[in-house]
């Protein structure tokens, strides 16, 4: 006896999986979902069925079609008896017209005399709501702005309130629920204002001139998620064919990444999220943006704490989860162990009865691959995915950073309409107009429809990962709406403080009582791991300090953020980037504490050794020179040697560095080779030549900066 599910017969008779089921529960055959397997005697009813469907189909159109030629007939000679018989009926109403209007009037001039009496009862009973105040208040007010609406004296407001235990000026900002109890006092109802949506209220008009015509059928978004280390990027890697983690601090996925395949011309849109706690953020936008979640769970390492971060995601983003079991391959792998974990979070899978599909795989053997993307098919059909792609665009900022050359870049996934070069687009409080659009491959593409994802140019400035980006009718109206969003947005200035701050001597500080705010600027690579940082480090305060993050942005530490850090008393926690020279120049006149880092968990651990008094002796690392590549050998067997120009300082045998590409570090080890000529040397000094090669690196290019460092033990 052969085993047929559901959506493979639905795939022979060419028909939905869903239109199968509806049609199964007529004949009275219960089937859960679209992986019921059905015994051969109900395939065999089915066909025999769908032939009788058909064989009646085609008489009901006989028969209509007979139908269709007598009703033209009839409509033919309707047609001449009308024609024949609307001169006469033209000719008596322009007789009975003047009659009836002029019995018209009189029974006007009746209703009149009749009605006036009602007006006069009207206008004698008392308007009840005109006794009842009712104002609407954001939340939070200043006593100025609540008199003004009470229509009192902002004295007596004042009064008011020390009345209830408050002293307030007249400047102050008071929450809702106080000034309501102030309302109350004046026989006044306070509803709380609901705070709009600048943008959603300037594009609302695009979203309602959606007809069900106009829906087209869209690729599904599918989100990659899971804890650290499960084999999402590998997963996808044995998808796309390519090698994603070998560019990542640590083998971890610090960005995220969207990719378009192609299965059996079909395209899917995958996003892959970090796994690691701190991305939090970056996987929450992750889920909001998708249609399908695929959670990828280790069958040796089982259910850990961030997959029930990302089953709760999907799960509140109303997702449909489909799970693969990774690395199915190992010795220690228990698939069944998985499954019972699961079902601790109302994932039950479907060979244990329940409506969660489970698929074995194994990125490194890409086993199971084929019937993991299968699923994702047949569960986007289930879906019905559509979208309107005759309008203009809006869609979600994935991921942005500021690249040196080509400015402001923003990683865009579109949700509904065309995304077309030329367009003026608006995100947040950045807008601009499209220059130039990317797609997955780096490709430049003229126009990207619903569920592709692309990278374009033209924004002002760096825009918020997470915010929706609109199309606007024109530049004007894009810069507009921008301009109210600053507007609205605006913050107070922060306040002076004198006294500087370190980590060194931060728990010192708090003993002291001088620290209550440690406040932090944070500059990454790209807005994604600002928010991550930024979280992470926020989580870190307690009862004796807040920590605060002041500012965050994307490129190199500016002498712009040594200032502001300088002002508000703060450390710069610097993410993959390096501070331009001026800047470094500007901290140590200024005594402002830079930090950098690759790795996030050394950011998290230098605060919170910090901040328990706990720092060890460090080795500080003092930059002894620098280079530029200015031309590129390549050695048979030995690799790419950098030809270099020492510009500062010297560059000494065996030292660590580093190279820095468009204000950003590519490559951080050794230096394996220091040479003059055909000479090796100990050391090659400013204003000289020299050749350069890097210990297992050869992704070199001209006008690359080498920084040379050596690591000193400094004592606390």
């Amino acid at each position: 006896m052969s085993k047929t599910r559901v959506h493979e017969l639905a795939k022979t008779l060419n028909i939905g999986s869903k239109e199968l089921i509806e049609k199964l529960k007529k004949m009275d055959i219960e089937v859960k979902s679209h992986m019921s397997v059905l015994s051969d005697a109900v395939v065999d009813k089915v066909h025999e069925l769908f032939s009788e469907s058909e064989k009646e189909d085609h008489s009901k159109e006989q028969r209509k079609n007979q139908k269709k030629e007598q009703s033209n007939e009839q409509k033919a000679v309707d047609v001449k008896k009308a024609e024949t018989s609307k001169g006469k009926n033209a000719h008596q109403e322009i007789k009975e017209s003047p009659k009836k209007s002029k019995k018209n009037k009189k029974n006007k001039q009746k209703v009149v005399k009749q009605e006036e009496p009602k007006e006069e009862l009207a206008s004698n009973i008392p308007d009840l709501e005109d006794e009842i105040k009712i104002i609407q208040l954001p939340a939070k007010v200043t006593v100025k702005e609540l008199s003004e609406k009470l229509e009192k004296n902002s004295n007596e407001v004042i009064m008011a309130l020390m009345k209830i235990g408050i002293m307030a000026t007249i400047n102050q900002e008071i929450d809702f629920d106080i000034a309501s109890i102030i309302a109350d006092g004046y026989d006044v109802i306070a509803e709380e204002a609901e705070e709009i949506d600048l943008l959603e209220e300037a594009f609302k008009e695009d979203d309602e001139n959606d007809s069900p015509e106009d829906m087209k059928e869209r690729p599904p978004v599918v989100v990659v998620m899971g804890h650290v280390d499960h084999g999402k990027t590998s997963l996808l890697d044995a998808i796309r064919h390519s090698k994603v983690t070998a560019n990542e601090a640590g083998g971890i996925t610090q960005h995220i990444g969207a990719y378009t395949v192609s299965i059996d011309d079909k395209p899917i849109t995958f996003l892959d999220t970090p796994g690691h706690e701190a991305f939090t953020a970056m996987r929450m936008r992750g889920a909001q943006v998708t249609d399908v979640a695929i959670l990828v769970v280790a069958a040796d390492d089982g259910v850990m704490p961030q997959t029930i971060e990302a089953i709760n995601h999907a799960k509140a983003a109303n997702v449909e989860i489909i799970v693969a079991i990774n690395k199915i391959d190992k010795p220690s792998a228990n698939a069944d162990r998985v499954k019972q974990e699961l079902v601790e979070y109302g994932l039950v899978s479907e060979d244990w009865g329940g409506n969660t599909i489970c698929v074995p795989v194994s990125a490194m053997s890409k086993t199971g691959i084929d019937q993991l993307l299968e699923m994702i098919i047949l569960v986007s059909e289930m879906k019905e995915l559509k979208a309107n792609p005759n309008k203009r665009a809006r869609g979600t900022i994935i991921e942005a950073q500021l690249d040196k050359g080509r400015g402001p870049v923003a990683t865009v996934l579109v949700q509904n309409g065309t995304l077309k070069i030329g367009d003026p687009i608006i995100a947040g409080s950045c807008y601009g107009r499209i220059r130039a659009m990317m797609n997955d491959k780096g490709q430049k593409v003229k126009k990207a429809g619903p569920s592709v994802p692309v990278e374009i140019l033209g924004l002002s400035e760096v825009p918020q990962a997470g915010d929706t980006f609109y199309v606007a009718r024109n530049e004007k109206q894009a810069r507009q709406v921008a301009e109210a969003i600053i507007a609205k947005g605006r913050e107070d200035m922060l306040k002076n403080t004198h006294q500087k701050v370190s980590l060194d001597d931060l728990f010192s500080q708090i003993q002291a009582g001088n620290v209550k705010e440690l406040n932090i600027v944070i500059k990454a690579d790209v807005q994604g791991s600002v928010e991550a940082v930024k979280m992470s480090l926020e989580k870190l305060s307690n009862e004796e300090v807040r920590i605060r993050t002041i500012h965050g942005g994307v490129g190199a530490v500016t002498e712009s953020d040594v200032m502001l850090a300088s002002a508000s008393n703060a450390i710069i926690i610097g993410f993959n980037v390096r501070p331009e020279a001026s800047a470094k120049s500007v901290a140590d006149d200024q005594k402002v504490d830079i930090r950098l880092y690759r790795v996030i968990y050394n950011a998290i651990e230098d605060i919170t050794a910090a901040m328990k008094g706990m720092l060890d002796p460090v080795y500080e690392e003092k930059i002894i020179g620098h280079a530029e590549i200015r031309q590129l050998f390549k050695a048979s067997g030995v690799g790419t040697i950098g030809g270099s120009y020492v510009t500062d300082g010297k560059i000494v045998r065996n030292c660590q560095v580093r190279i820095i590409r468009d204000g950003k570090v590519v490559y951080e080890g050794e230096l394996a080779t220091l040479r003059r000529f055909q000479d090796d040397v100990k050391e090659v000094n400013s204003g000289y030549e020299c050749g350069l090669l890097f210990n297992k690196f050869n992704d070199i290019k001209v006008d690359d900066i080498v920084e040379a460092f050596i690591m000193e033990e400094i004592p606390q």
